[in-house]
C-alpha cells in the first residue's frame, strides 16, 4: 500500500481493493478507518487522507493479509439490527444464527400474548451478546428480561460492551457468569422454573474436525467451537439442565450442526421435551432445535 499522504479516499480504495483482492472488503476497511458510513465515504471520495487514518488502514490490512478474520480487523460487525464488538474474545457471529434469533423471537413473540407480565428469556453462551441484545431490542420494551450467561469472564466483558452500546440499560437485559444454567443457581433472585424461554448457540464442532477451515480454528476461541468427540457434550449438558429452569410450557431454541438433527431430536425426547421440531437454513441444513417442556 502506497504511503503517499496526498492520496484520497477514492485513489485508496483501488489501492486497497488491489492490496486484499476484494473491493466490499477494502470498502469496508477504508470506512472504517476513516469513520464514515457508506454514503459518507461516497461524498469524501476526493478528499485527502489523513495522517492518522492512512496508517489505521494499513495496519488493519496488514492484519487482513496475514490471514486475520475480517470481523476481528475491524472489531466491529453487523447482527441483524445491531453493530456489535467482535474481537478474539467471543464467536464470530453468522448469518445461520439470525435465523436462531428469528425462530426465538417468533416463539418468545406468541407467548408474550398470553401474559400479562414481563417474559423471562436466557441466552446461554452470550459471547457478544448478540442473541439476547437483539431479544432484547427486537420485542416490545419493557415485555422482557433477558438474561446473559457466559462461563468465560472476557466474553462477559464485550458482551457488557455492547450492552452498554445497545440503549437496553433499564434493567431489560442483566449478565450473569457461569457455566451454562449454572450461572443461575449464582442469583439469588432467580428461581427454578421460570423462564419461559432458553436459546443457546452453544459449541457444537467435533474436537479433530478436519473440515473445520483454519481462518476458524486458528482465530476464533476454541470453547465456543468445540464440543468433545462428537460435538454434542454442550447440549448433553443444557438440554436436561433446561427443563430445571424452564416454565410449564416453556421453549428451548438451540443452534445446532448440519448432521445433529436427528441427535437433538432423541436427546430432546428422551428429556420429556415436546413440540420438537428440526428447522433448517436457508441453505436447507439443519440449524434449529426447538422443544417445549
Amino acid at each position: 500500500m502506497t504511503n503517499d499522504d496526498t492520496i484520497t479516499w477514492g485513489e485508496l480504495l483501488k489501492v486497497t481493493a488491489e492490496d486484499i483482492g476484494s473491493q466490499q472488503e477494502a470498502r469496508w476497511l477504508c470506512e472504517h478507518a476513516g469513520g464514515f458510513d457508506r454514503q459518507e465515504f461516497d461524498a469524501a471520495a476526493t478528499e485527502l487522507v489523513s495522517e492518522r487514518a492512512g496508517i489505521a488502514l494499513r495496519k488493519m490490512v496488514s492484519r487482513r493479509l496475514a490471514g486475520e478474520p475480517l470481523q476481528y480487523v475491524m472489531s466491529r460487525w453487523a447482527f441483524r439490527h445491531l453493530d456489535v464488538l467482535v474481537d478474539k474474545r467471543v464467536l464470530i457471529p453468522r448469518p445461520e444464527t439470525e435465523e436462531v434469533v428469528q425462530s426465538a423471537l417468533e416463539l418468545a413473540r406468541a407467548v408474550i400474548k398470553n401474559l400479562n407480565r414481563k417474559i423471562r428469556l436466557a441466552d446461554l453462551g452470550t459471547g457478544s451478546g448478540v442473541i439476547g441484545l437483539s431479544l432484547a431490542s427486537e420485542l416490545p420494551r419493557g415485555s422482557s428480561e433477558v438474561w446473559l450467561t457466559d462461563v468465560s469472564s472476557d466474553a462477559l466483558d464485550v458482551a457488557r460492551a455492547n450492552l452498554a452500546g445497545s440503549g437496553l440499560l433499564d434493567g431489560d437485559v442483566r449478565v450473569a457468569e457461569g457455566n451454562w444454567l449454572e450461572a443461575f443457581a449464582r442469583v439469588d433472585e432467580l428461581s427454578r422454573n421460570s423462564f419461559d424461554l432458553i436459546v443457546s448457540n452453544p459449541p457444537y464442532i467435533a474436537r479433530g474436525d478436519a473440515s473445520v477451515e483454519s481462518v476458524v480454528s486458528d482465530y476464533e476461541p476454541h470453547v465456543a467451537l468445540f464440543a468433545g468427540d462428537d460435538g454434542l457434550d454442550a447440549y448433553r449438558e443444557i438440554v436436561p439442565a433446561a427443563r430445571d429452569w424452564l416454565v410449564l410450557d416453556g421453549w428451548l431454541v438451540l443452534e445446532i450442526g448440519h448432521d445433529q438433527g436427528d441427535a437433538l431430536r432423541q436427546m430432546l425426547e428422551q428429556n420429556r421435551f415436546k413440540n420438537i421440531e428440526i428447522r433448517q437454513d436457508l441453505a436447507l441444513r439443519d440449524r434449529i432445535a426447538l422443544g417445549q417442556k
